[in-house]
Formats: structure tokens, sequence, C-alpha cells
């Protein structure tokens, strides 16, 4: 088995990708405070054609060195929008009819693993603060609070790890 060199792999140009058919799905980070879990979110929803990035509240913007650093590029090919306050951005989506998923650990939640995706519906996942996670009133706005099964004794993921899991089981749902 050989690894394959960059010029093997096929990549698309940030042109081609503006144009590309997008993975129906916008990431909201809810006052993330670490430029490189921003600029890794940037990298992942490059990845997978994510539509859209909003970035809300304390959340820094590009561009940005630090979140150059991990986005590697990616804050040019994916689309991206700045929200100060992520309750009134999480009503405007539901109003063009996205379903809101807070990506948190709260009552009545749903697991990840368990989560079917409507056909033909479009979904923003709210990821939240490192400390303090999605806003308990953006909590109580969205239509469904989806958690990651975890068994360790931590029960905390990293926010870009929390969101390249979710951003990943989504897609791989969404795409079939």
């Amino acid at each position: 088995m050989r690894k394959l060199k960059n010029n093997e792999l096929n990549r698309i140009s940030v042109e081609e990708f503006k144009v590309s058919k997008k993975t129906p799905l916008i990431v909201v980070l809810d006052n993330v405070r670490s430029l490189n879990n921003i600029g890794s979110v940037f990298r992942t929803s490059d990845a997978f054609l994510i539509e859209k990035i909003y970035l809300c509240g304390i959340s820094a913007t590009p561009p940005n060195k630090e979140i150059h650093k991990t986005a590697l590029g990616a804050t040019a090919s994916v689309d991206w929008e700045y929200a100060e306050n992520t309750l009134e951005l999480v009503e405007s989506l539901k109003a063009e009819r996205i379903k809101i998923l807070a990506i948190e650990q709260a009552e009545d939640s749903t697991k990840l693993d368990a989560f079917i995706p409507e056909k033909n519906q479009k979904y923003a996942i709210v990821m939240g603060n490192e400390v303090k996670g999605v806003q308990q009133e953006v909590v109580d706005a969205s239509d469904l609070c989806i958690e990651i099964p975890q068994l360790g004794t931590k029960h905390s993921l990293n926010i870009s790890v929390t969101t390249g899991v979710v951003i990943w089981d989504l897609f791989c749902k969404i795409s079939n």
C-alpha cells in the first residue's frame, strides 16, 4: 500500500467548490472562543461540502492568522457569515424552514446514532461554547437536541471533534 501524493488526491479548486452541490447542512458556532476550533470547523466543513457556517457572539471571524492556521484556506471556500445574536439567527433559520439541531447533552436528547434525518430537509447544527455549551435559550428554540453517546469518564469532547463526528454522521445519512 502506497500513500497518495497531494497531486493524486483530485482536489477541487475553490471556484469548483463554490459551484458544487452542497450538503444541506449549516453549522452555527454559538460563542466559540478558540480560534483553532473555528479553523478546524472550517476545514471539516470544506471536506464535506457544508453549505455555510455562521459565527455568532464572541466567535472570531476571518481573516485571522490563528483561524487560518487550522483552516488551511477553507475560509475561502466555505461560505460564512457573522451573526451577533445566536437566538435571533436560529429564529431566522427556522422561518426559512431549516430544522435546528442543538448538539448538547440535555434531557430527552436524541442519540446521534439513533437520529434519522428527514428526506429533502435542510438542517443547522448548533455547536456551543467550549465551557458553557449551547446557550439554554438556543437549546429551547431548537427543534431537537442531539447528543453523541459517550462511555468514558469525561462525557465531554472538544468542539472541533464533536463537529467532525456530527458532520460525518449526518453527511453519511443525508448522502444515502
